[in-house]
């Protein structure tokens, strides 16, 4: 399972760091994606990082999103700054295991004034 948190509401130029916390070890998951949502819209890849190391950026986020992991805390990150009004959307990790694909819940992000 996987669980997201971290969302809100925030104004243009603002900050927020999403979580991403597995119920358990999050290394089992050779990877980690960001995706988010809009109303009306397709779900978008944003970021992926992977256990084996490095890390993945669409250009639409690339600077001012960063993605990074604690294993000890089984968490990844995703640091988003100077954010937009664009950005508003619900944001969701994806686990992606030799077993299965796994889905967080997702979380609110909505960026205004």
């Amino acid at each position: 399972q996987l669980v997201e948190s971290g969302g809100g509401l925030v104004q243009p130029g603002g900050s927020l760091r999403l979580s991403c916390t597995a119920s358990g070890d999050i290394t089992a998951y050779y990877a980690i994606t960001w995706y988010r949502q809009a109303p009306g819209d397709e779900r978008e890849l944003l970021a992926a990082i992977f256990t084996a190391g490095g890390t993945r950026y669409a250009p639409s986020v690339r600077g001012r999103f960063t993605i990074s992991r604690d294993n000890a805390k089984n968490t990844v990150y995703l640091q988003m700054n100077n954010l937009k009004p664009e950005d508003t959307a619900v944001y969701y990790c994806r686990g992606q295991s030799t077993a299965q694909t796994t889905w967080g819940q997702g979380t609110q992000v909505t960026v205004s004034s």
